[in-house]
């Protein structure tokens, strides 16, 4: 059986259903998270992760799916993301911050992500992840 496109941007009320659903966000951060354990280009990032990366794996996808538009796992579970908070005892400069934001896009762009789409996630990626920062310049 085919695999049923993504609706569009004029059908889709949601980045979360534009992007596919939940086997769809599964995937990209699966394909981020693969990548960021494969390409030396993201080893800070990945040196801040620990040992195992399933735990951040889980949060990652249970966070977007809440902010694609989705059902609000990460909500459910832990309350308030309060991403700046839990993100403090990580350095995170921007060498990190620009680690993150390239992986992602890979991983969207490996996954075919909609260009549209993709673009407007990289800047409220950018904007979200330079938000972050906890380390200077």
């Amino acid at each position: 059986m085919a695999e049923e496109a993504a609706p569009g941007p004029g059908t889709a009320t949601t980045a979360y259903e534009w992007l596919g659903g939940e086997a769809r966000v599964r995937a990209l951060v699966d394909r981020f998270y693969d990548l960021m354990d494969l390409e030396p280009d993201y080893a800070e990032l990945r040196a801040a992760h620990g040992e195992t990366l399933e735990g951040a794996r889980d949060k990652l996808f249970w966070f977007l799916s809440g902010w694609l538009g989705g059902p609000d796992l990460y909500i459910a579970q832990f309350g308030h993301p309060r991403l700046r908070a839990r993100h403090m005892p990580f350095r995170i400069g921007i060498r990190e911050r620009d680690q993150w934001l390239a992986c992602m896009a890979q991983a969207m762009r490996e996954l075919a992500v909609d260009p549209e789409l993709a673009a407007r996630l990289e800047t409220s990626f950018y904007q979200t992840a330079d938000w972050m920062r906890n380390q200077g310049a």
